[in-house]
């Protein structure tokens, strides 16, 4: 299974923004370390499912379009006409 490591910058302010979930809606004081665990948690947890969703998202996104392209290639084709008559 692939691992998903997030830069630096971003877990902290991720973190951040549990800590202020934490506070506002629980009343409940959360460390950095114990939001960064968290963090590390629900992304282990949650990544696969997520990850996955996405593929299925891009997935159907790529075979819309390609069904698109594939009805404007149809439509640049030149009709043949029989030219021995």
């Amino acid at each position: 299974m692939m691992s998903i490591k997030l830069p630096k910058e971003q877990k902290i302010e991720l973190a951040q923004s549990v800590q202020a979930y934490f506070e506002e809606e629980r009343s409940e004081s959360i460390g950095q370390l114990g939001a960064e665990q968290l963090i590390d948690f629900m992304i282990s947890e949650l990544g696969p499912y997520i990850y996955n969703q996405a593929i299925e998202d891009t997935r159907a996104l790529i075979t819309e379009k390609m069904a698109q392209i594939d009805d404007e290639l149809y439509t640049l084709e030149k009709p043949i006409q029989n030219l021995r008559r």
